[in-house]
């Protein structure tokens, strides 16, 4: 399902679409609650129902200039 700039996954607001594939969406988003820039990826129904995909896509947080 594809989401419109403005659309909310608290506390993201999603800002625009950067790209999509079989591994599902991804989008440029607003974090609210930290006041910056984070990226968003979901996934299609059938990899969400599949308790190892979650696993494959593993969230991380940078700040300027480094890696998490």
């Amino acid at each position: 399902m594809t989401r419109a700039p403005g659309t909310r996954l608290e506390p993201y607001e999603i800002v625009s679409p950067l790209g999509a594939g079989g591994m599902g969406e991804v989008y440029r988003a607003r974090d609210a609650m930290v006041n910056r820039d984070a990226v968003i990826r979901t996934l299609p129904e059938a990899l969400a129902a599949d308790p190892v995909a979650p696993a494959r896509t593993s969230c991380h947080a940078c700040t300027d200039g480094g890696d998490a």
